[in-house]
């Protein structure tokens, strides 16, 4: 029996596809100047990320990403552009984060068992926060959608 080897739980002899979904979050600096993303530092790995994680049964990949943006930011948001979906593996397990560029619509930050900080910075000082180089290429990706001011 073959199946789509991209597929959840589909040929892959590492096991089903992680699936997961988020956001680089971002707001315009005050007087609507210039732009800043949100970082989240998640303690239990040491990084700074973009906000994600996993989809739960049935769940759509945007529907999760607004979630996991919600959770782990305490912030809500509107969804723009969609981003291009990272691949990677994690404890031998291919994993693909759905990624959309999201601007925040308003919110506080509660630090959580996930995530213990958030950090707004220029895209510039986000690229050297940045833990992944996955994540670095998110951040590119989103430059090259940003809206005009």
């Amino acid at each position: 029996m073959s199946g789509d080897p991209h597929g959840p739980g589909n040929g892959d002899p590492r096991g089903p596809v992680i699936r997961a979904a988020g956001c680089v979050l971002w707001r315009r600096g005050p007087g609507g100047g210039s732009v800043e993303v949100c970082l989240v530092h998640r303690p239990k790995y040491g990084d700074f990320s973009f906000p994600k994680g996993k989809l739960k049964r049935d769940e759509e990949p945007l529907a999760a990403a607004v979630r996991e943006v919600l959770e782990e930011t305490g912030h809500h948001c509107a969804p723009g552009p969609r981003l291009p979906t990272a691949h990677y593996l994690v404890d031998g397990r291919p994993k693909e984060v759905a990624y959309w560029a999201a601007e925040a619509t308003g919110g506080s930050f509660t630090a959580n068992d996930e995530v213990d900080r958030i950090l707004w910075l220029a895209p510039d000082a986000a690229r050297a926060r940045l833990t992944q180089p996955r994540d670095v290429r998110q951040l590119t990706a989103f430059l090259d959608v940003l809206p005009a001011s």
